[in-house]
């Protein structure tokens, strides 16, 4: 490849990482998004510059902070949803909110961490707000120990040695866990992640049979016990399977 040819990669990899900090923050000032990416402020402003005119983000002239903008949105309007289980799982989602009254949310695997892909939240007063696009890391909360649990063991064995464990935590009693919620075909956490909050979650199979997501149901820990949990397993293994049988 020409030394040209090598800038102009370099330039969309740098364009490309400037983006990527709006999966963490919906806001941000030049100079913070210099900081993030590690690049000097001049070139950082240049990109912001060219992305503002080509409409992938616009500057709010009164706080001089970037968002999105629209252009981002009209590319994903023409994702297919052919077999996305963000658009193919939302109405049972729906359905299943409206029968257990809390917030349900859709994760997928991204390497050695989940991201919230679809969310119905609950209009009960006291609810579990659940932010799409949010990440969370495997080893604590329902979602990630359904979706370690039920990985294949190979991939399952290669996700713990990379995953970056807390100094305190108990990685052999974590292992314990992943083998008994492949034997109930659930997991539930109380506070794991955040104090007040509970979830249970199973396991999403492809009609072929592969691990494709989790799906959740959270909610505060005083109305979501772990006997509460147990009661609403089933209808939840249900709904999961139901939208698996939907994805090839």
């Amino acid at each position: 490849m020409s030394e040209d040819g090598k800038s102009t990669v370099r330039a969309v990899e740098r364009a490309l990482d400037i983006l990527l900090c709006f999966t963490t923050n919906s806001e941000w000032a030049m100079t913070e998004i210099a900081e993030n990416v590690g690049l000097h402020k001049s070139t950082v402003h240049r990109m912001l510059a060219t992305l503002e005119e080509r409409g992938f983000v616009v500057r709010d002239p009164a706080s001089d902070r970037y968002r999105l903008g629209l252009r981002i949105w009209e590319l994903s309007a023409n994702m297919s949803g052919a077999d996305d289980p963000a658009v193919i799982g939302l109405p049972e989602m729906e359905r299943l909110g409206a029968m257990l009254g809390e917030t349900i949310s859709l994760y997928l695997r991204d390497g050695d961490e989940r991201i919230r892909i679809q969310a119905v939240q609950s209009s009960q007063a006291v609810r579990r707000v659940a932010p799409v696009g949010a990440r969370m890391p495997l080893y604590v909360g329902a979602s990630s120990k359904v979706l370690l649990a039920f990985e294949d063991v190979q991939k399952r064995e290669e996700l713990l040695r990379v995953i970056t464990w807390p100094d305190s935590f108990d990685k052999e009693q974590f292992c314990e866990q992943l083998e008994e919620i492949r034997r109930l075909g659930y997991a539930t956490s109380i506070e794991e992640r955040e104090q007040g909050a509970a979830a249970v979650s199973s396991p999403i199979f492809t009609r072929g049979g592969k691990l494709v997501a989790a799906l959740s149901v959270s909610g505060p820990a005083n109305r979501l016990t772990l006997e509460k949990m147990r009661e609403q397993a089933p209808a939840i293994i249900e709904a999961s399977a139901r939208l698996g049988a939907m994805l090839k």
